[in-house]
């Protein structure tokens, strides 16, 4: 029998496909129909910018959000010091303080973008605040005994790890216990009821739930979205150039606009349904478009993505630039651009290097195949050499790289 929720929130991610699991759907659904509920999603500071593998939590928090409810983006100013295990092979680099502080200012200009701060709204909180002051002897006594190690090693995250007989340091293995006392703080301090992420983070929640009912006899929730591949089987917000940055210094809305352009006709009704904030039945009128019909609907999906991100106006910028490359065959303005400086170019600077440099290839080796395979075009001019020169007289006008038909970039002298 389907579950047939009351509450906005809940009928609104089912039907656009946001839920993987929850703890306690009815009783979730009880407390959002006696009023406004506090939830929070965590994110650990390990770069400036989240990145399109995020995306999908940030909307899940837009729409508790605009349902009426309260959203913690909780900011792991603690944890992050730590790292999360959960299915990494190894462990993940420490970062000093000031990086965390400066990562943490990054994600927080994407947040803005989602989310309305301010009096009654959106609260950002840093678990830091909590955590960097804990005495080590009073937490493992009050906190430490409420945890089972042979239940702790039982979840996934951590038995896949192990099974492969990869490292797992005891530093990583107390992060489970950080995340769950974050739960009990935020229930605490904001009468937090719910938390909220990726499939990945269940055994953490559920440890969260159990700490909090345990030391305060308190009644929460824990609600995942899944793990997201493309109908491919790729992940979600991998790319060959790599991560979708969502900070536009680090990915330009071209380039982001770009992404989305270039989904897969299978993907494209889901996408909107989740990324977008348009109605269910026009998602799905959208999503079954075929033929050169469905490019249409990529470009609304494009539009969409990119202007709750960046703004309307990035939208039309990069659509108006994707149609002038592709349609007219020309460079655009707003083409992710490599300037070099005379120093730079010199006597030459090889074919090979100006893909690399420009991002249209990872290495010299991905250039050199590139080339080899017939993927590369200089002004729309198959390149043949990976050792041919540029010359700065080459450069007194732009020159537009492609790699293969989706992905180019301007070269210019500065």
């Amino acid at each position: 029998m389907t579950y047939q929720p009351k509450s906005e929130f809940l009928r609104i991610i089912i039907e656009r496909g946001f839920l993987a699991d929850c703890t306690d759907l009815q009783g979730l659904d009880d407390h959002l129909m006696n009023g406004s509920v506090t939830c929070y999603i965590g994110y650990d500071a390990t770069a400036q910018s989240l990145h399109v593998g995020h995306l999908l939590n940030v909307m899940l928090l837009r729409w508790w959000q605009k349902t009426g409810n309260r959203p913690i983006t909780l900011m792991g100013g603690g944890t992050t010091k730590v790292g999360d295990p959960s299915f990494r092979a190894d462990e993940r680099p420490l970062l000093s303080a000031a990086q965390i502080d400066a990562n943490i200012a990054g994600m927080q200009q994407i947040f803005d973008r989602y989310l309305g701060y301010g009096d009654g709204g959106a609260v950002m909180m840093n678990n830091a605040e909590w955590l960097d002051d804990l005495n080590y002897l009073e937490f493992l006594r009050d906190i430490g005994r409420h945890f089972s190690v042979n239940r702790m090693l039982s979840f996934e995250s951590v038995k896949s790890r192990l099974d492969r007989e990869q490292s797992l340091s005891f530093l990583e293995f107390n992060y489970m216990i950080l995340q769950a006392y974050d739960f009990l703080e935020l229930n605490r301090r904001e009468g937090c009821l719910l938390q909220m992420g990726g499939s990945d983070q269940w055994g953490n929640i559920v440890n969260g739930i159990d700490l909090t009912r345990r030391v305060l006899e308190t009644e929460i929730y824990g609600l995942t979205t899944p793990l997201l591949t493309t109908s491919d089987g790729k992940k979600m917000g991998k790319s060959q150039g790599g991560a979708i940055w969502l900070n536009g210094d680090m990915l330009s809305p071209y380039e982001f606009w770009q992404f989305w352009r270039n989904t897969t006709d299978a993907d494209v009704g889901r996408f909107l349904k989740l990324y977008t904030e348009l109605p269910v039945e026009e998602c799905e009128r959208l999503g079954a478009l075929e033929g050169s019909e469905i490019n249409d609907a990529k470009i609304i999906l494009a539009n969409e993505v990119t202007g709750l991100l960046h703004g309307s106006d990035a939208a039309v910028a990069a659509e108006a630039t994707a149609r002038e490359v592709f349609e007219k065959g020309g460079a655009g303005d707003d083409l992710p651009t490599l300037e070099l400086s005379a120093a730079d170019v010199g006597d030459g600077i090889s074919m090979a290097q100006l893909i690399v440099r420009s991002g249209l290839a990872k290495s010299g080796k991905d250039a050199k195949r590139l080339i080899a395979e017939g993927g590369a075009k200089m002004n729309d001019a198959a390149v043949t050499d990976a050792g041919q020169m540029v010359s700065a007289a080459d450069l007194s006008e732009p020159i537009k790289l492609s790699a293969g038909k989706k992905r180019h970039a301007l070269v210019k002298l500065g």
